[in-house]
């Protein structure tokens, strides 16, 4: 399950009275994610300042989030999803910018450094984002500094508890102006430790001109993903109308240009982990809707499997025929000859024999 953080609703304020000698995670219905001090210009604060005691001049951030209203119940998801076999990840807020301008990469930055406590919190195995726009120097100047901005953004997330297990999850995106394309996310995921690329089927399907469409082209990419990703598959599906290049707007699954069915005939042939996200605009319904595909191709393959099985079955225990050309006794050629009938038992047998028994009664 991937946990929507795509939008940011935050509040600074001072620290109250009765929170002051205690430590943000501790507070219950209040959810902390940075604490700043005005001695100290305000400026950002490390992850582990909220396991530290609240003081009279600290200023703190608060979120207002339909998730959870404080850590405990970050940390009671967590036991939750893991005691009935759920894997979470946390998507990062939509806005990103690390390129352009320096207010617009703190901005950034604080998103992500949130977004990094959330995740180690609330146990996820994945943080992805999109990368943002290219910087005024171009593509291949803003794909240099780009690898520099996840190696700060991989560092925050190993400080915070349980950050170092999460893998930094980048996704290709279909705008022209965003850097994003497939050969940019290959690179990106060479060079920084611990991140993994994101098959975004709908961004990709944009970008790349590639609908999905051929099953060999299909098996290469997700290949090609599976082994950049050094471990399991993600994936992200929605409907999509392509309406020009870099114009197009995603879609419920059954109206769109590319079909899950193609993928999914190739995901139940893998030998491998998948997990498959809907990102459609009806999210809950599309994901049982491709669930819903994926095991109706799955049932396709196994009853292929099933008739292929007894067909070879049938011919093994097939009955050998006579050799041609040889003759069987009282027959025609590869035919038995055809065994006498025996006489019904109590009658007795008719013809010459009985009439001779008659007439010598009679003469006697």
């Amino acid at each position: 399950m991937e946990v929507q953080f795509i939008k940011v609703s935050s509040a600074q304020r001072a620290v109250l009275p009765e929170e002051i000698g205690k430590k943000p995670r501790e507070l219950p219905e209040k959810l902390i994610i940075q604490v700043g001090e005005p001695s100290r210009g305000n400026v950002l604060s490390e992850p582990a300042f909220l396991d530290r005691p609240l003081t009279k001049k600290s200023q703190v951030t608060t979120l207002n989030w339909l998730m959870a209203k404080d850590y405990n119940a970050l940390g009671q998801g967590r036991v939750l999803a893991r005691s009935v076999d759920i894997r979470l990840s946390l998507h990062a807020p939509y806005y990103v910018d690390l390129l352009n301008g320096e207010d617009a990469r703190k901005r950034t930055m604080n998103n992500f450094t949130w977004s990094c406590v959330l995740a180690g919190s609330m146990g996820a195995d994945v943080l992805l984002s999109h990368l943002g726009f290219y910087g005024p120097d171009g593509p291949d100047a803003s794909l240099d500094a780009m690898v520099d901005r996840l190696k700060e953004i991989r560092k925050i997330l190993d400080s915070v508890p349980g950050g170092s297990r999460i893998l930094l999850g980048l996704e290709p995106n279909g705008h022209p102006e965003v850097l994003g394309s497939k050969r940019e996310i290959m690179e990106l995921v060479k060079k920084v430790p611990r991140t993994i690329p994101i098959l975004n089927v709908p961004h990709l399907a944009v970008r790349e001109e590639f609908l999905f469409d051929d099953k060999p082209a299909i098996e290469a990419l997700l290949q090609e993903f599976l082994e950049a990703s050094r471990g399991d598959l993600y994936l992200n599906f929605s409907g999509v109308d392509i309406q020009g290049k870099g114009t197009f707007r995603m879609t419920p699954v059954k109206k769109g240009m590319v079909r899950f069915e193609n993928i999914a005939e190739v995901l139940t042939e893998r030998k491998f982990d998948a997990t498959v996200i809907s990102s459609s605009p009806l999210m809950e319904h599309d994901a049982m809707y491709l669930r819903v595909l994926y095991e109706r191709t799955l049932g396709k393959q196994f009853a292929k499997k099933k008739a292929e099985q007894v067909a070879l079955a049938q011919k093994k225990e097939k009955p050998k025929a006579a050799p041609a050309g040889k003759k069987t006794a009282g027959g025609k050629k590869g035919q038995a000859k055809p065994a006498k009938k025996a006489a019904p038992k109590g009658k007795k047998p008719s013809g010459p024999a009985g009439k001779g028994k008659k007439n010598a009664a009679r003469r006697k």
